[in-house]
């Protein structure tokens, strides 16, 4: 179960014992000193509505934040919109497919990880997504726990950059300043 505290913008304790250990985990990047916070942020992308309706329910109820949109031009909107950490992104849509979403997300916020979903894969298209930046590649219809553990691990890459361009930063700004 859930527990949260105020001093950051959200901090969690985690139950290991429990689905809810998974979801936590999912869903919470690690703060100061090892501190759980700051709730991910999924847009999900898929021309079946009631598909997305679906998932999100189900990720909302895990206690991740869900975007939904219902194809590749929406996604791309929500995209210039918000920040975004992860995308769950289906290959096979009408108008805009999934891998020119995916080309136009990387150009737009490259550190936005995208998890290609499917129920039509083929090898070449999942190469293809992994080229252009992928970070997984899943066949519908998945298990939320396998599900879950692809938006965690999508979610700590996108943290890891952010923190090295961070620390870039850092050392630049203190190079230039001669401390």
């Amino acid at each position: 179960m859930l527990a949260c505290a105020r001093p950051y913008p959200i901090l969690c304790t985690r139950e290991k014992q429990s689905e809810t250990y998974v979801a936590a985990t999912a869903c919470f990047g690690e703060g100061p000193k090892g501190v759980t916070m700051h709730k991910a942020r999924i847009l999900l992308v898929d021309d079946e509505e009631m598909f997305v309706e679906m998932l999100a329910e189900r990720l909302e109820a895990r206690g991740l934040e869900v975007v939904k949109a219902f194809d590749g031009d929406q996604a791309l909107e929500k995209i210039r919109e918000g920040d975004l950490d992860v995308v769950i992104l289906d290959v096979l849509m009408p108008g805009k497919d999934g891998i020119d979403t995916l080309r136009e997300i990387k150009n737009l916020k490259p550190l936005t990880e995208v998890i290609m979903l499917t129920g039509h894969a083929t090898v070449q298209t999942a190469i293809e997504g992994m080229k252009l930046g992928a970070y997984d590649y899943l066949l519908k219809p998945t298990e939320t726990k396998d599900l879950l553990e692809k938006i965690q691990g999508a979610y700590k890459r996108k943290s890891e950059h952010e923190e090295r361009i961070r620390q870039a930063e850092i050392e630049r700004i203190t190079r230039s300043k001669s401390w």
